[in-house]
């Protein structure tokens, strides 16, 4: 059976054009990947759980901070729909425009889980979900993030009316 995640896509705008948040998994597996390893603030539904309420409470954990409010008061997150990854995971994702210096990440720490590793080998590993955050271009974003989320990002830049082309930015 497959499972179902609900993920927030904070985005803002800069003088180059508007820019996307991505973290990067965590673990040994994803340690020296980049392209592909990529993904938006997301986790599992709990029983019963509001979609879009499990995507603003998923995102605060995976960043380890404060969800900053929309730039503009009362406008609520762009429904950005679902898609379903490679492996069967069905994926909500809305999108929330934020103020361009209203998230520090210096102050980024993600939640953490406990896998065996190596496989098999009896060893549990706590590592964080997320590794790191950055801002990327929304084009840089999709060449980085997981193949089926890009959708998203394609999405949120037809919600702006914008097609971004300028250099990639970003780790």
């Amino acid at each position: 059976m497959s499972t179902t995640s609900a993920g927030l896509l904070l985005f803002r705008r800069t003088d180059g054009g508007p820019e996307v948040l991505l973290g990067h998994m965590g673990g040994p597996f994803w340690a020296s990947k980049n392209a592909g390893a990529w993904t938006i603030p997301k986790g599992e539904l709990g029983p019963g759980e509001d979609p879009h309420d499990a995507a603003l409470r998923e995102a605060g954990e995976e960043l380890g901070l404060a969800l900053p409010p929309p730039v503009r008061p009362g406008t609520p997150d762009v429904d950005l729909g679902e898609i379903r990854q490679r492996a069967g995971k069905r994926v909500l994702a809305w999108a929330r425009e934020i103020p361009r210096d209203a998230l520090d990440l210096s102050n980024f720490r993600s939640n953490t889980f406990e896998i065996e590793w190596p496989p098999h080998s009896g060893r549990q590993l706590e590592i964080p979900e997320l590794d790191r955050a950055a801002w990327f271009t929304p084009p840089h974003a999709r060449e980085l993030v997981i193949q089926a989320q890009s959708t998203f990002i394609e999405r949120l830049e037809a919600s702006l009316g914008t097609e971004v082309r300028r250099t990639p930015t970003g780790p």
